[in-house]
Protein backbone atom coordinates (compact mmCIF):
# COMPACT_ATOMS: atom_id res chain seq x y z
CA UNK A 1 0.00 0.00 0.00
CA UNK A 2 1.31 3.45 -0.91
CA UNK A 3 2.60 5.78 1.82
CA UNK A 4 -0.13 8.33 0.97
CA UNK A 5 -2.80 5.71 1.60
CA UNK A 6 -1.29 4.62 4.92
CA UNK A 7 -1.04 8.19 6.22
CA UNK A 8 -4.48 9.35 5.03
CA UNK A 9 -6.80 10.61 7.77
CA UNK A 10 -9.63 10.96 5.23
CA UNK A 11 -9.93 8.40 2.47
CA UNK A 12 -12.70 8.97 -0.09
CA UNK A 13 -13.29 6.28 -2.71
CA UNK A 14 -15.64 6.32 -5.71
CA UNK A 15 -18.05 8.81 -4.11
CA UNK A 16 -21.12 9.65 -6.16
CA UNK A 17 -23.66 12.24 -5.03
CA UNK A 18 -26.75 13.13 -7.01
CA UNK A 19 -29.50 15.73 -6.55
CA UNK A 20 -32.44 14.70 -8.68
CA UNK A 21 -31.01 14.00 -12.13
CA UNK A 22 -27.94 16.14 -11.51
CA UNK A 23 -24.80 14.20 -10.63
CA UNK A 24 -22.62 16.52 -8.54
CA UNK A 25 -19.85 14.12 -7.52
CA UNK A 26 -19.11 11.28 -9.93
CA UNK A 27 -16.83 8.52 -8.67
CA UNK A 28 -14.60 10.96 -6.79
CA UNK A 29 -11.42 9.76 -5.06
CA UNK A 30 -9.41 11.82 -2.56
CA UNK A 31 -6.95 11.37 0.31
CA UNK A 32 -6.30 13.97 3.00
CA UNK A 33 -2.92 13.31 4.62
CA UNK A 34 -2.23 13.52 8.32
CA UNK A 35 -1.04 16.96 9.42
CA UNK A 36 -1.59 18.80 6.13
CA UNK A 37 -3.78 21.72 5.16
CA UNK A 38 -5.48 20.61 1.96
CA UNK A 39 -7.08 23.35 -0.10
CA UNK A 40 -10.09 22.08 -2.06
CA UNK A 41 -10.95 24.28 -5.05
CA UNK A 42 -12.99 24.24 -8.22
CA UNK A 43 -15.45 26.27 -10.28
CA UNK A 44 -18.45 27.87 -8.56
CA UNK A 45 -21.28 25.37 -8.25
CA UNK A 46 -18.98 22.40 -8.87
CA UNK A 47 -19.88 20.80 -5.52
CA UNK A 48 -16.93 21.67 -3.29
CA UNK A 49 -19.03 22.11 -0.15
CA UNK A 50 -21.06 19.04 -1.08
CA UNK A 51 -18.04 16.81 -0.50
CA UNK A 52 -17.55 18.20 3.02
CA UNK A 53 -21.22 17.66 3.83
CA UNK A 54 -21.07 14.14 2.40
CA UNK A 55 -18.03 13.21 4.50
CA UNK A 56 -19.62 14.46 7.73
CA UNK A 57 -22.95 12.78 6.92
CA UNK A 58 -25.20 15.73 6.08
CA UNK A 59 -25.59 14.76 2.41
CA UNK A 60 -26.38 11.17 1.37
CA UNK A 61 -24.24 9.51 -1.28
CA UNK A 62 -25.41 7.22 -4.07
CA UNK A 63 -22.24 5.14 -4.06
CA UNK A 64 -18.74 4.96 -2.67
CA UNK A 65 -16.90 4.60 0.63
CA UNK A 66 -15.59 7.12 3.15
CA UNK A 67 -13.03 6.31 5.83
CA UNK A 68 -12.04 8.80 8.54
CA UNK A 69 -9.32 7.83 11.03
CA UNK A 70 -9.40 4.37 9.45
CA UNK A 71 -13.10 3.88 10.24
CA UNK A 72 -15.50 3.04 7.41
CA UNK A 73 -18.35 5.42 8.26
CA UNK A 74 -20.98 3.23 6.57
CA UNK A 75 -19.93 0.16 8.54
CA UNK A 76 -19.57 1.99 11.86
CA UNK A 77 -22.19 1.59 14.58
CA UNK A 78 -23.51 4.67 16.39
CA UNK A 79 -20.86 4.52 19.13
CA UNK A 80 -18.02 4.19 16.60
CA UNK A 81 -19.48 6.99 14.52
CA UNK A 82 -19.75 9.26 17.55
CA UNK A 83 -16.15 8.49 18.50
CA UNK A 84 -15.03 9.66 15.04
CA UNK A 85 -17.20 12.79 15.15
CA UNK A 86 -15.71 13.62 18.53
CA UNK A 87 -12.32 13.91 16.83
CA UNK A 88 -13.33 16.46 14.16
CA UNK A 89 -14.44 20.09 14.21
CA UNK A 90 -16.37 21.99 11.54
CA UNK A 91 -16.50 25.63 10.51
CA UNK A 92 -19.44 26.08 8.16
CA UNK A 93 -19.63 28.83 5.57
CA UNK A 94 -20.63 32.18 7.13
CA UNK A 95 -19.88 30.71 10.56
CA UNK A 96 -23.37 29.24 11.16
CA UNK A 97 -23.46 30.37 14.79
CA UNK A 98 -26.73 29.95 16.69
CA UNK A 99 -28.12 33.49 16.65
CA UNK A 100 -30.15 33.02 19.84
CA UNK A 101 -27.10 31.86 21.84
CA UNK A 102 -24.22 33.94 23.17
CA UNK A 103 -20.66 33.34 22.03
CA UNK A 104 -20.09 31.42 25.27
CA UNK A 105 -23.10 29.17 24.65
CA UNK A 106 -22.09 28.61 21.03
CA UNK A 107 -18.60 27.47 21.98
CA UNK A 108 -19.90 25.29 24.80
CA UNK A 109 -22.55 23.63 22.62
CA UNK A 110 -20.40 20.78 21.20
CA UNK A 111 -18.79 20.19 24.59
CA UNK A 112 -22.21 19.76 26.23
CA UNK A 113 -23.22 17.41 23.42
CA UNK A 114 -20.34 14.99 23.95
CA UNK A 115 -19.05 15.48 27.50
CA UNK A 116 -20.41 15.88 31.01
CA UNK A 117 -18.29 18.58 32.65
CA UNK A 118 -18.87 21.29 35.22
CA UNK A 119 -19.95 24.81 34.28
CA UNK A 120 -16.65 26.07 35.67
CA UNK A 121 -14.69 23.89 33.27
CA UNK A 122 -17.00 24.89 30.41
CA UNK A 123 -16.26 28.54 31.11
CA UNK A 124 -12.53 27.84 31.28
CA UNK A 125 -12.72 26.05 27.93
CA UNK A 126 -14.56 29.05 26.46
CA UNK A 127 -11.92 31.54 27.56
CA UNK A 128 -9.11 29.26 26.35
CA UNK A 129 -10.65 28.76 22.91
CA UNK A 130 -11.37 32.47 22.49
CA UNK A 131 -7.74 33.22 23.31
CA UNK A 132 -6.66 30.58 20.85
CA UNK A 133 -8.41 32.44 18.00
CA UNK A 134 -7.28 35.87 19.17
CA UNK A 135 -10.42 37.09 20.97
CA UNK A 136 -10.75 38.55 24.46
CA UNK A 137 -12.81 36.91 27.26
CA UNK A 138 -15.43 39.70 27.27
CA UNK A 139 -16.55 38.62 23.79
CA UNK A 140 -18.10 35.53 25.45
CA UNK A 141 -21.28 37.32 26.50
CA UNK A 142 -22.04 38.92 23.16
CA UNK A 143 -24.53 37.58 20.63
CA UNK A 144 -23.55 36.88 17.00
CA UNK A 145 -25.51 39.95 15.87
CA UNK A 146 -23.08 42.07 17.89
CA UNK A 147 -19.99 40.71 16.13
CA UNK A 148 -18.17 41.73 12.96
CA UNK A 149 -17.80 39.26 10.12
CA UNK A 150 -14.23 38.50 11.10
CA UNK A 151 -15.18 37.93 14.74
CA UNK A 152 -17.99 35.59 13.69
CA UNK A 153 -15.47 33.46 11.76
CA UNK A 154 -13.12 33.40 14.75
CA UNK A 155 -15.89 32.41 17.16
CA UNK A 156 -16.99 29.69 14.74
CA UNK A 157 -13.40 28.45 14.64
CA UNK A 158 -13.26 28.51 18.45
CA UNK A 159 -16.41 26.36 18.49
CA UNK A 160 -14.85 23.98 15.95
CA UNK A 161 -11.83 23.64 18.27
CA UNK A 162 -13.88 23.22 21.46
CA UNK A 163 -13.34 19.46 21.71
CA UNK A 164 -9.63 19.59 20.80
CA UNK A 165 -10.15 17.89 17.43
CA UNK A 166 -7.44 16.30 15.32
CA UNK A 167 -9.22 17.14 12.06
CA UNK A 168 -10.92 20.42 11.11
CA UNK A 169 -13.22 21.09 8.15
CA UNK A 170 -13.26 24.72 6.98
CA UNK A 171 -15.92 25.67 4.42
CA UNK A 172 -14.98 28.93 2.65
CA UNK A 173 -13.46 30.34 5.87
CA UNK A 174 -12.41 33.68 4.34
CA UNK A 175 -15.63 34.27 2.39
CA UNK A 176 -17.03 37.72 3.13
CA UNK A 177 -13.85 38.98 4.80
CA UNK A 178 -11.82 41.94 3.54
CA UNK A 179 -8.28 41.14 2.31
CA UNK A 180 -6.65 42.09 5.62
CA UNK A 181 -9.13 40.04 7.67
CA UNK A 182 -8.80 37.11 5.27
CA UNK A 183 -5.01 37.23 5.50
CA UNK A 184 -5.13 37.30 9.29
CA UNK A 185 -7.51 34.34 9.31
CA UNK A 186 -5.25 32.35 6.97
CA UNK A 187 -2.30 33.02 9.27
CA UNK A 188 -4.38 31.98 12.29
CA UNK A 189 -5.31 28.69 10.64
CA UNK A 190 -1.69 28.04 9.69
CA UNK A 191 -0.48 28.81 13.21
CA UNK A 192 -3.10 26.55 14.81
CA UNK A 193 -2.29 23.75 12.39
CA UNK A 194 1.39 23.94 13.31
CA UNK A 195 0.96 24.32 17.06
CA UNK A 196 -1.87 21.82 17.52
CA UNK A 197 -0.85 19.31 14.85
CA UNK A 198 -4.18 19.63 13.08
CA UNK A 199 -5.19 18.15 9.77
CA UNK A 200 -7.26 20.72 7.86
CA UNK A 201 -9.64 20.19 4.93
CA UNK A 202 -10.30 23.68 3.56
CA UNK A 203 -12.89 24.35 0.89
CA UNK A 204 -11.97 27.71 -0.63
CA UNK A 205 -11.97 29.87 -3.74
CA UNK A 206 -9.41 32.29 -2.30
CA UNK A 207 -6.10 32.22 -4.22
CA UNK A 208 -4.28 33.92 -1.36
CA UNK A 209 -5.40 31.17 1.03
CA UNK A 210 -4.00 28.56 -1.33
CA UNK A 211 -0.62 30.31 -1.44
CA UNK A 212 -0.27 31.22 2.23
CA UNK A 213 -2.10 28.51 4.16
CA UNK A 214 -2.24 25.29 2.15
CA UNK A 215 0.33 22.51 1.89
CA UNK A 216 -1.43 20.83 -1.01
CA UNK A 217 -4.33 21.55 -3.35
CA UNK A 218 -7.00 19.29 -4.84
CA UNK A 219 -9.14 20.55 -7.71
CA UNK A 220 -12.72 19.47 -8.40
CA UNK A 221 -14.02 19.41 -11.95
CA UNK A 222 -16.89 17.51 -13.57
CA UNK A 223 -17.51 15.65 -10.32
CA UNK A 224 -13.97 14.27 -9.99
CA UNK A 225 -10.54 15.33 -8.76
CA UNK A 226 -8.84 16.65 -11.90
CA UNK A 227 -5.55 17.57 -10.20
CA UNK A 228 -3.83 17.33 -6.82
CA UNK A 229 -0.48 18.69 -5.74
CA UNK A 230 1.45 21.86 -4.92
CA UNK A 231 0.92 25.40 -6.21
CA UNK A 232 3.80 24.76 -8.61
CA UNK A 233 2.02 21.64 -9.89
CA UNK A 234 -1.18 23.65 -10.42
CA UNK A 235 0.62 26.43 -12.31
CA UNK A 236 2.41 23.90 -14.51
CA UNK A 237 -0.78 22.04 -15.42
CA UNK A 238 -2.07 22.30 -18.97
CA UNK A 239 -5.69 21.81 -17.89
CA UNK A 240 -7.67 24.83 -19.24
CA UNK A 241 -9.43 25.68 -15.95
CA UNK A 242 -6.21 25.36 -13.95
CA UNK A 243 -4.39 27.53 -16.48
CA UNK A 244 -7.05 30.22 -16.18
CA UNK A 245 -7.32 30.03 -12.39
CA UNK A 246 -3.65 29.87 -11.44
CA UNK A 247 -2.11 31.79 -14.38
CA UNK A 248 -4.93 34.18 -15.26
CA UNK A 249 -5.23 37.92 -14.72
CA UNK A 250 -5.90 37.63 -10.99
CA UNK A 251 -3.24 35.01 -10.33
CA UNK A 252 -0.01 35.78 -8.49
CA UNK A 253 2.96 36.54 -10.69
CA UNK A 254 5.35 34.27 -8.76
CA UNK A 255 5.09 31.21 -6.60
CA UNK A 256 5.19 32.25 -2.93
Amino acid sequence: MAEQEVDAIIRVRDITVQFGKTRVLDGLNLDVKRGEILGFVGPSGAGKSVLTRTIIGLVPKVAGRIEVFGVDLDAANSAQRQAVERRWGILFQQGALFSSLTVRQNIQFPVREYLRVSQRLLDEITVAKLAMVGLKPEVADRYPSELSGGMIKRVALARALALDPELVFLDEPTSGLDPIGAGEFDELVRTLQRTLGLTVFMVTHDLDSLYTACDRIAVLGNGKIIAAGSIADMKASQHPWLQQYFNGKRARAVVA
